[in-house]
């Protein structure tokens, strides 16, 4: 008898439908990726735009998915050229006349994306699509799954659920034909389930923004400092907060409490903010130093008191969802103050894993920097036991290793039997 060769089966192939890839600020789908390559996952990376960021962090290197470039015609006559050869897959060309009236109703980008990655997923063997962000990722993932008949799911986050601009009837028909929704906390799963309705909301489930915890070390003792040393690091944009954390400072300044801060980001008001520091004096006080890779925000993180992250609701309706700086701060041991707005709540427990604040009062800012600064002086236990909290907290809920099983689960499990099971 001729001897049995065991054969290894082939794993499943996942595609990622993504706005840009790599993009500086995404750290959460570098440490997601990473995850489920880990657990044994096959993932190939669509992505729509041009990368425009000048940096990347070396975690991008371990990435072993290969990436490809969706095209965009830019002339009628490359457009009809794309449909010519999606359509050269007679699956796509069916489906494309059967859905000839949705594709109509889709901006021409969208429609020329949305049969690229159609093509791209059959010629790439991909048996499930996910796209990150409920906008024009979600919008192409949606089409290529029309064409193709392959199921697509996405994770929402902040802006693409929260803006003034979001059109609940456009969320809706993406929620409808999904496999699964996911939310990254209880509060955007909550949020969507109001906003869509209670057919809609069965479709929805949590899977928390992970982070490779090995790659953010303890350190809750941190040097000494005559001058309290504040960390904050985000786009400067309104939602952020940072303009009120300048206010805070000067507050703090005119109470004899004097720090520094390091603010780490760039973004459209970067100027403005720059203009308050020297209006309220604070130039000497304040360093602003543009966009750092999470590696030297780690670096940063151990050489100061406090992470400062008052999260605000925008004007335009745009508000966080749940940092990835926060949790990376809560894991490494430096004491964190946070906005209370949408999720942030579910991670930061006031007086128990931080301190929340209303974003938008310098004066509770600067309350809770003096806290921190005087429980460092006179009561250093009580802070270690809330770094330690933070630690065990992040752990429990934000481990990459657990999001990666919990993504593959949804995808492995019938549509049907999720909506029961939620």
């Amino acid at each position: 008898m001729p001897s049995e060769t065991a054969v290894t089966p082939i794993p499943p192939r996942r595609g990622y439908v993504l706005k840009m890839y790599p993009r500086f600020s995404e750290t959460f789908i570098v440490s997601e990726i990473l995850a489920r390559e880990a657990a044994g996952e096959d993932i190939v990376i669509f992505s729509l735009r041009p990368c425009t960021d000048a940096r990347f962090h070396p975690e991008l290197a371990r990435v072993r998915a290969p990436v490809i470039h969706v095209p965009r015609p830019s002339s009628a006559r490359g457009f009809w050229e794309l449909w010519q050869e999606a359509n050269a897959d007679p699956v796509v060309a069916q489906a494309a006349a059967e859905h000839l009236g949705e594709l109509l109703d889709l901006d021409h980008d969208d429609v020329a994306q949305g049969l690229a990655v159609a093509r791209l997923a059959r010629d790439h063997g991909v048996t499930h699509l996910h796209a990150h962000f409920a906008s024009v990722s979600t919008t192409i993932a949606r089409a290529a799954s029309l064409l193709t008949g392959i199921p697509y799911s996405f994770t929402t986050h902040a802006k693409d659920i929260f803006h003034d601009s979001v059109v609940t009837a456009d969320l809706a028909r993406k929620a409808a034909d999904a496999h699964h929704i996911v939310a990254i906390s209880d509060f955007n799963r909550a949020f969507l389930a109001a906003r869509l309705g209670p057919a809609l909301a069965k479709k929805i489930h949590v899977v928390r923004n992970g982070l490779e915890i090995d790659r953010f070390p303890y350190r809750p003792a941190r040097p000494a400092t005559t001058t309290p040393a504040l960390l904050a690091v985000g786009r400067l944009v309104e939602k952020k907060g940072f303009a009120h954390l300048l206010d805070a400072l000067a507050l703090l300044a005119r109470q004899g409490r004097r720090c520094r801060l390091d603010l780490v980001g760039t973004g459209p008001l970067e100027a403005d903010l720059r203009a308050q520091s020297t209006a309220l004096g604070l130039d000497d006080a304040v360093t602003m130093h543009g966009a750092l890779t999470q590696r030297e925000v780690q670096a940063m993180v151990d050489g100061h008191d406090i992470l400062v992250a008052p999260f605000v609701p925008a004007s335009d309706g745009n508000v966080d969802g749940l940092p990835t700086v926060l949790l990376e701060g809560m894991a490494a041991g430096i004491p964190c103050i946070a906005g209370s707005v949408t999720a942030v709540p579910e991670i930061v427990v006031d007086g128990v894993t931080g301190w929340l604040v209303d974003g938008t009062d310098p004066g509770a800012i600067a309350a809770a920097v003096a806290e921190v600064v005087d429980r460092r002086a006179d009561d250093p236990e009580s802070l270690r036991r809330i770094t330690d909290t933070a630690r065990d907290r992040v752990c429990a809920l934000h481990d990459s290793r657990v999001q990666a099983e919990e993504l593959a689960a949804l995808i492995a499990a019938p549509a049907e039997e999720l909506e029961v099971a939620s």
